[in-house]
């Protein structure tokens, strides 16, 4: 394209529903952009060499591996906007390489983004160059199937940094990561291989879900019914957003006895659902919404707030200090709390900020219940399975994925609102915020809203249907009575869609518009072998899932 400026469009919200071309919906700027999309060259770089390595019958560390997923992190839509923090990443990532095709025997082979070895001075140049970037790919097809499988590493990196920071790893996981970004450099690859290499994605998604569920849960238990309380205290809070519950644990401990009172934000919600958080008694409630819903809520927060992943929205200059970043994230002006693997973050500095801000001011009361993983849904097996044979419920609809800011995506509260009685949503990440709080009310004491938890707990819901599908005696998931109605936002949200597709599930509707990066060609596969589709008006969706 010519007149680009940056070229982004791995998110729901990308530019006109085709990319982003000067600046990014999401807040980032070209030179964000470019550095972001150097870094996913230079890893791809570095898996080539990784990749290599274990050809040749050598080890690969654990700290390779997880560089490989933090940067892949790092470059998630709204996780990092921090130009230094990315040029730091895209550094240690060239050093790493560096070491690493010094142990290489044969060394011949290796493309381009194995080879350079720029300074810090040239990334910008390098960053804008034509071997770099999605518009590197000139053929649509080949272009749009390289940035779904990419997408997909992203979100399966995401899932594989969360289980790492509970010292759990998969070293097939990682394997397959690096070895996929380096095939993502074969230019010899066919479209027919790269639709088998999208599925083996999803196959290795499952994976990722499957590892992270092990370590959240022997970390911290089941998750469990339970009522979350949405109003404040009279204490100074701090609120923890995001996704990982290492960086939940070790805040909660820091902050005993403090005076401090702790609350979760958006997708860190689920957190009130397992044991091992209940026995803290200052951890208050969940205050808020959905992501994008931060600028209003967090400056009338009062007290600091931990970014621990995506999403950040670019900050008002009113609460700006009060925002912190760890982990992946990052955004310039605002304070980072490092930390890595399996050590202990110091949280002092958050802390010390919370103790002299006001209170949080109320923005609403109540609760709203959650906590329907797979091992609470199994122990509710016979009532659930009952009920579908009486015909009590009909239906299950999963509405799971991601909330986002356009208007359109009030067709999600309004076909929750508009579904028939005998219909129960089966939820996970940040979509449920459409209808959360809506009281659907209960079919024989079953909530009309089963909230599995964040994203990546998806998982949760293929193992539920799993069940069902075992307990009916049925041949084909897709005899099941559920149906699949999912909103989707980022990355994270493409692995799960690519984990259900290798799981044999047919017939997603995807919303509120198709990706930006499927070209016509790829979006007719997905369509005549997957039956995906769009979203149609609600009381046209209504009749068509539930006649």
């Amino acid at each position: 394209m010519d007149n680009c400026n940056m070229f982004c469009y791995q998110c729901q919200e990308t530019a006109g529903g085709t990319g982003c071309t000067k600046m990014g919906v999401c807040g980032k700027n070209p030179e964000v952009s470019g550095l972001l999309d150097l870094l996913v060259y230079v890893t791809k770089g570095l898996s080539c060499v990784t990749t290599k390595l274990r050809e040749e019958g050598k080890d690969v560390s654990k700290d390779v591996n997880h560089l490989v997923t933090v940067n892949l992190f790092v470059t998630i839509t709204n996780a990092n906007f921090d130009n230094s923090a990315i040029s730091q990443k895209i550094s240690e990532t060239l050093a790493v390489k560096e070491d690493l095709i010094a142990q290489l025997s044969d060394s011949s082979g290796l493309p381009e983004a194995a080879l350079w070895k720029g300074e810090e001075r040239e990334f910008q140049a390098k960053a804008n160059a034509a071997d770099v970037g999605v518009l590197a790919t000139e053929n649509e097809d080949i272009r749009s199937l390289r940035e779904m499988i990419t997408y997909g590493l992203k979100g399966l990196a995401a899932y594989s940094k969360h289980a790492n920071a509970l010292l759990n790893d998969n070293e097939e996981i990682d394997t397959f990561i690096q070895s996929t970004l380096a095939k993502l450099m074969d230019d010899s690859l066919t479209v027919d291989e790269l639709v088998a290499l999208t599925l083996e994605t999803g196959k290795y998604g499952v994976d990722g879900m499957a590892l992270l569920d092990k370590a959240n849960t022997d970390a911290y238990g089941n998750p469990e019914i339970t009522n979350v309380d949405i109003g404040v205290k009279n204490n100074p809070g701090i609120l923890i957003s995001g996704h990982d519950l290492k960086d939940l644990e070790q805040l909660l401990e820091q902050t005993k006895g403090k005076g401090v009172d702790v609350y979760t934000h958006s997708e860190m919600l689920p957190a009130h659902y397992y044991p091992a958080f209940k026995k803290y008694e200052h951890f208050a409630g969940n205050y808020g919404n959905a992501w994008w819903k931060q600028k209003e809520e967090f400056e009338k927060f009062n007290g600091p707030i931990l970014m621990t992943t995506n999403c950040i929205v670019p900050p008002s200059d009113s609460y700006k200090d009060r925002l912190w970043t760890t982990g992946a994230t990052g955004f310039p002006g605002c304070r980072h709390i490092t930390g890595e693997y399996g050590s202990e973050k110091d949280f002092s500095a958050i802390i010390d900020q919370a103790l002299v801000c006001p209170p949080p001011e109320e923005i609403e009361t109540g609760s709203i219940v959650g906590g329907f993983a797979h091992e609470q849904v199994f122990a509710l097996a016979d009532k659930v399975v009952d009920a579908v044979k009486s015909g009590a419920i009909r239906k299950f609809v999963v509405m799971a994925g991601c909330d986002g800011r356009m208007k359109s995506r009030d067709y999600y509260t309004e076909f929750a609102k508009k579904l028939p009685e005998d219909v129960v949503i089966l939820t996970a990440g940040c979509a449920k915020y459409k209808y959360n709080k809506l009281d659907l009310g209960d079919i024989g004491g079953i909530p009309r809203v089963l909230d599995a938890g964040q994203c990546n707990d998806s998982y949760s819901l293929a193992l539920i249907a799993l069940k069902l599908k075992e307990v009916f005696e049925l041949d084909d998931i897709n005899d099941l009575p559920i149906v699949f109605n999912i909103a989707w936002y980022e990355q994270k949200a493409v692995i799960v869609l690519l984990a259900l597709l290798y799981l044999g599930v047919k017939n997603i509707h995807l919303g509120p518009t198709l990706p930006g990066f499927l070209s016509p060609n790829v979006a007719k596969v997905l369509v005549d072998n997957f039956g995906i589709a769009g979203i149609g008006s609600v009381e046209e969706d209504i009749k068509l899932f539930f006649g």
